[in-house]
Parts: C-alpha cells; sequence; structure tokens
C-alpha cells in the first residue's frame, strides 16, 4: 500500500491564518494537526496541535505546572484567550525541522518512519509538486494493523 492510497483530503491553513482559527479548525474537526501552505499552495509545514496549545499557554504554567494548578477554574479555561492576533507563523518552532511531506508513490514503512522522526501525526503527500491530502497516523495505523 502506498501513501496515494491511503490519503485523505484535509483542510490547509496559510502562515497568516489567525492562531485561534487554526485551533477552532483542529477542535472542530478532531484533527491532530494542519496542513501550512505557502504562497503557491505547497505544503510549507504540518502545524500539531500541540504547537497551538504552547503559544497559548502562558509560559510560568508550562516551566512550572504548579502554578498551572494555582489559576482558578473559570480563568484556566479561557487560556486560548492568550492568542490573541496571532498567527500560525508564530506558532511554528523557531528552528526549521525536516518537514513531514511523502511523495505518492511512499510505501507504508516508509510513512511510518518519516512519522516517527519528525514526531508529526500528519503527513502532507505530494505527487508531482502538488498537494494532494495528508496520512494521519490514526489511518497509517489502522492500515498496519490489519495487515
Amino acid at each position: 500500500m502506498r501513501a496515494r492510497d491511503l490519503v485523505i483530503g484535509f483542510p490547509t491553513v496559510t502562515l497568516d491564518t489567525p492562531a485561534l482559527e487554526a485551533a477552532r479548525l483542529l477542535a472542530d474537526r478532531d484533527l491532530p494537526g494542519l496542513i501550512v501552505v505557502d504562497e503557491r499552495d505547497q505544503p510549507f509545514t504540518i502545524l500539531p496541535g500541540t504547537q497551538v496549545l504552547r503559544l497559548a499557554v502562558p509560559r510560568y504554567c508550562q516551566d512550572d505546572p504548579a502554578l498551572a494548578r494555582v489559576v482558578d477554574e473559570a480563568h484556566a479555561d479561557l487560556f486560548l484567550r492568550g492568542l490573541g492576533d496571532r498567527t500560525v507563523r508564530e506558532c511554528l518552532p523557531e528552528q526549521p525541522r525536516e518537514l513531514p511531506i511523502a511523495e505518492g508513490r511512499a510505501t507504508v514503512l516508509e510513512m511510518a518512519a518519516l512519522m516517527a522522526r519528525t514526531r508529526s501525526p500528519l503527513l502532507a503527500v505530494v505527487d508531482n509538486d502538488v498537494l494532494v491530502g495528508a496520512v494521519t497516523l490514526h489511518v497509517l495505523l489502522d492500515h498496519a494493523l490489519v495487515s
């Protein structure tokens, strides 16, 4: 089985998409991440949902979990408001990483190795430099466990 056989349609966002809009898309569609495309609609990177959380959760709560416990529940439930006017660009890590992008002819093992190496629950799949969709960790594992 190849990537092109497991690919599913997948929403994309741009670098200038508001981070709160990206968070809503992640939640509404129950997605593990989003494909970020450049101005030519080419995959730029994958934005895991955890990166959106890193931007929204106050740094002091990430550094010291005990501080997160002292925030009352009413205020704790509103932490995503901390995204404000920030964009997807601001959610991305400062250091570029290997892009989790696979060719349509990639095998299941090649995709699994890429997901593991890049720590991404999502791969963008391209054929002839055109984004055709994505393979999620869920779809990959479903296929691998049935085989």
